[in-house]
């Protein structure tokens, strides 16, 4: 009875990790792609880091 509890207990996580894996290999393609989106593009950082500025400051 235990061994067969144990070998439940392997499967559930071995499909976990598997899981896990595949789901962390996606997010690594998405940073990849997002990486890859803004590097031509080194303007448009620039103007994004001036709108924030902009929109922190205190109004008078």
């Amino acid at each position: 009875m235990t061994d067969v509890k144990s070998q439940d207990k392997a499967e559930r996580l071995r499909a976990a990790l598997k899981e896990n894996l595949r789901k962390r290999k996606a997010q690594a393609r998405g940073r990849q792609q997002a990486a890859k989106a803004a590097s031509p593009s080194a303007g448009t950082e620039s103007v994004s880091l001036s709108v924030t500025a902009e929109r922190d400051k205190p109004s008078d």
